[in-house]
């Protein structure tokens, strides 16, 4: 599987302006709109370039900020759609998600949307939203998007203070009848700098315990932890390597889920640079949403010729890393987080702190 010619996802920061405060919020999203927003003709410029890759072109996945805080986004999506590009929508759960917003999504052709869980409980989750009331609103909104027929997918960022509570997430989300789960892995940049992390062993059980949910019902998927592949490899084999107390009490919980079938995890993943590539609320190109290395504009150059072309995401394809994930053994499935090799080094093409593996 390559990527080298179109990725697989094009993300469009449509906006910073977002109602919520979220702790680990990467756009370090604010009340209003900043300066330099491209226009609602110049995002038709970006869904025009996303067309351009040729054949089946990429999603385009239009993300915040809050897109719902563009009064444009309705005709916006109305033109991705004419023009054969299919989309989906990040919005935040907040006064702007209501019924009437999401049958417009529905009837756009969104292919999904994407709304944020992050807890368990009202106080885990509202604590790193910000806003009281937001968990209950949140489950609320899943369910009145699966009841109007629009497809789902839920979101978690993983951190160190909800990180015990994944189990009883899995339970909520499966119980929502979401069909895919995708688990996000911090990065500490914007506000997320500040965030409490999880340590290298903390990654190891948090992978190990999305392999086992991979195997109940769920579609999962791992963003900024691709040595979820890695791992995933090992325990196909009957490796059952990972013994952490932490671990271990979270399999258990998972228990009377269901008998573990095949994992939906599938056999390589995308990096930022190969299979995503990102375009800022400015029109600058991005490896992706959490690297912030200029590749270029859109208002300027092509973003198919950037994608294809520009030496960084090259070497990322070509797996030109240094240190422990140049000469790893799963660079080919893996290849680490380019994100936070990036927040932690200044260096896209450093080694992943957070894997165990590349580390030792």
């Amino acid at each position: 599987m390559t990527f080298s010619e179109r990725p697989v996802l094009v993300f469009w920061e449509t906006t910073k302006a977002c109602p919520l405060s979220c702790v680990h919020c990467r756009a370090s999203a604010i009340t209003g709109p900043v300066p330099g927003e491209l226009t609602t003709e110049e995002g038709m410029r970006v869904i025009d370039q996303v067309r351009s890759f040729g054949g089946r072109p990429p999603v385009l996945v239009f993300t915040g900020g809050d897109p719902l805080m563009r009064a444009d986004l309705p005709r916006l999506l109305d033109y991705a759609r004419a023009s054969g590009v299919p989309f989906a929508v990040s919005p935040a759960v907040s006064g702007n998600l209501t019924d009437g917003a999401l049958a417009s999504l529905r009837d756009a052709g969104a292919s999904s949307i994407s709304i944020s869980l992050d807890g368990a409980r009202p106080e885990t989750h509202d604590a790193i939203r910000r806003v009281d009331g937001t968990f209950e609103r949140t489950v609320e909104r899943i369910r009145a998007a699966r009841e109007l027929g629009l497809g789902v997918q839920v979101n978690t960022a993983i951190m160190k203070s909800n990180l015990r509570e994944l189990p009883a997430m899995f339970d909520i989300v499966k119980g929502l009848g979401v069909k895919i789960w995708e688990l996000f892995f911090l990065v500490q940049v914007g506000r997320g700098s500040g965030v409490a992390d999880l340590t290298p062993e903390g990654y190891e059980t948090a992978c190990n315990f999305a392999y086992d949910a991979s195997r109940l019902g769920l579609v999962v998927r791992c963003v900024e932890a691709p040595f979820i592949r890695r791992v995933a490899k090992r325990r196909e084999t009957g490796d059952d390597y990972w013994r952490d107390d932490a671990y271990l009490g979270m399999r258990d919980e998972l228990s009377g889920a269901g008998s573990p079938g095949a994992s939906t995890l599938g056999p390589k993943g995308t990096l930022d640079g190969d299979g995503i590539i990102f375009v800022g609320h400015d029109g600058t190109i991005h490896p992706g949403g959490l690297i912030p290395v200029p590749l270029g504009n859109v208002m300027t150059e092509d973003l198919a010729t950037v994608y294809r072309r520009d030496p960084l995401l090259n070497s990322i394809r070509a797996r030109e890393f240094s240190g422990r994930c140049g000469t790893c053994d799963y660079a080919g499935v893996c290849g680490g987080s380019r994100a936070r090799a990036y927040a932690c080094s200044g260096d896209p093409l450093a080694s992943d702190p957070a894997c165990l593996h590349a580390g030792a």
